[in-house]
């Protein structure tokens, strides 16, 4: 089972560099991430800035399928644009990881000019990524943790920045 994190931050720019600090800690193995989006409130209009682009990764898959199916027929090169194509709406279609919808409801309640960044979690050395977040600030807006897990990251947040401090 996954755990949802929404952190809310005051700037888009300070909710970008913390999703690319997470990212890079997923390279480390110190985290391992089923979705990492931004949601930015622009003067009431609610965008999302997703990590990756399910229609890019759909029109992959879909080149190299039917690059494939397109050498048995013998004509590769147009197999590979089909299968792109089909690919790529699929992945556009596919609603992978937070929904959307929720994401647009919760960018609603911040405050224009303001950000948060959605981390759908399936595994995090907790030890190890909050410290590394800790400096960057930002509010648990909303959380899938019980009341007595949300206490204690909060706890190691508040600990997290007092040893930065020190």
């Amino acid at each position: 089972m996954s755990d949802l994190y929404a952190i809310g931050y005051d700037d888009l720019g300070t909710a970008m560099r913390v999703r690319e600090q997470v990212m890079g800690l997923q390279k480390q193995h110190l985290i391992d991430l089923a979705d990492a989006v931004v949601v930015e409130n622009r003067d009431g209009k609610i965008k999302l800035h997703q990590a990756q682009s399910t229609a890019a990764a759909g029109a992959a898959g879909g080149a190299l399928w039917g690059g494939v199916i397109g050498l048995l027929f013998l004509s590769p090169l147009l197999g590979m644009a089909i299968g792109a194509g089909f690919g790529a709406l699929g992945g556009s279609m596919a609603d992978i990881g937070v929904e959307d919808n929720f994401m647009r409801e919760v960018g609603r309640e911040l405050e224009p000019g303001h950000a948060a960044l959605f981390l759908l979690v399936r595994e995090m050395t907790e030890d190890k990524v909050v410290p590394q977040l800790a400096p960057y600030g930002g509010r648990l807006i909303r959380s899938s943790l019980s009341s007595e897990g949300e206490a204690r990251l909060k706890e190691m947040v508040v600990a997290a920045r007092a040893q930065q401090a020190a």
